[in-house]
């Protein structure tokens, strides 16, 4: 078995007083153990995250500690507004040194959003955040998780991926946002991504309706009459293997999780509703459409267990694993 080539990855721990600097240590630490050729360097405050004396040499050489001071000092659990520019320079560090060639890929640790919005920076979310940062008018959000054998009957681990057609919006902005040009913006970045990215040759993908029974036939809405349904037929003239709308109730039956590759829902909590039922704590965020790589966690800061020790790790770790296997693939590709 050939050993990857070597990877630099760059962490942004989030919300200092949230669970991301010790997630973001803890599954730094582990990450490098089992993976002999990452390099990671990790973005925060030297007094949110110190590395413990006790790692092994072949580790901490290979883990760097890049400090970036806050405004005020953290009490852990307790949001403070004056830090939110903090947050705000971890982000620009990781995708400024991502877009310089300095790092393969960026993994970000969870942040608060209400208190970037108290802080006066408008604020939705990372995926719009780092859209505006690479100067990207459409990206798309992408949830992935392992599933195992025997999970619903499963004869092999598959992959769940679910990507949204919207992120941050309200519902009552939704149907508007769901132009033709969009949704078949949306399918081929999850269709270009998955192949270039994720190595998958021909994605299949399934996209689902907006309204209740995919809407009727125009009985219960008629955004799968002019905007879904035109931009699947669309895609599939550019060969993408696409098929849909379904219901949003049973796009993501057991079987289909055998042969699909990824589904593409409307909005947020129709599907991330049903992906975090099945896999909360072991998913993976991912953006697509960016020039850089960019992975997360699933999850929010957990500001009630935050400085406890109890925080688990296992997201950031699969965000770890991911980041570095698409800039593996990113690197293999281009050779």
């Amino acid at each position: 078995m050939l050993q990857a080539p070597p990877v630099n990855l760059v962490i942004s721990s989030g919300e200092p007083a949230g669970v991301g600097p010790e997630i973001s240590l803890a599954a730094t630490l582990a990450f490098l153990k089992e993976q002999p050729t990452a390099y990671i360097t990790v973005l925060a405050d030297t007094s949110v995250l110190q590395i413990p004396k006790e790692v092994q040499s072949d580790v901490l050489a290979r883990l760097k500690l890049e400090p970036v001071a806050l405004a005020k000092p953290v009490t852990t659990g307790k949001l403070n507004p004056a830090n939110a520019q903090y947050v705000l320079k971890l982000l620009d560090t990781a995708v400024e040194g991502c877009l310089a060639g300095r790092f393969d890929a960026m993994i970000t640790a969870p942040l608060q959003k209400s208190v970037m919005n108290v802080a006066g920076t408008p604020f939705t979310g990372h995926t719009e955040y780092l859209a505006q940062a690479c100067k990207i008018n459409h990206v798309v959000m992408m949830l992935c998780a392992a599933l195992p054998l025997g999970f619903l009957g499963l004869k092999r681990m598959r992959v769940l991926r679910v990507a949204l057609a919207t992120t941050h919006l309200p519902l009552r902005d939704v149907p508007a946002a769901l132009t033709r040009d969009h949704v078949l913006e949306t399918i081929q970045i999850v269709h270009r991504d998955l192949e270039q990215r994720f190595g998958i040759p021909s994605p299949v993908i399934r996209v689902a309706g907006l309204n209740p029974h995919a809407g009727e036939s125009g009985y219960l809405g008629r955004e799968e009459i002019e905007a879904i349904s035109p931009a699947i037929e669309l895609a599939k003239q550019q060969s993408i293997q696409v098929t849909g709308p379904y219901p949003g109730d049973t796009m993501m039956d057991a079987s289909s999780l055998d042969h699909v590759d990824a589904y593409i829902a409307m909005f947020h909590d129709q599907g991330l509703a049903p992906f975090k039922f099945a896999t909360f704590g072991g998913g993976v965020n991912v953006t697509l459409g960016l020039p850089i790589i960019r992975t997360s966690v699933d999850h929010g800061t957990a500001l009630d267990i935050a400085g406890k020790g109890i925080a688990d790790p296992s997201s950031m770790l699969e965000a770890l694993r991911l980041a570095h296997q698409l800039a593996v693939n990113q690197k293999v590709s281009n050779s």
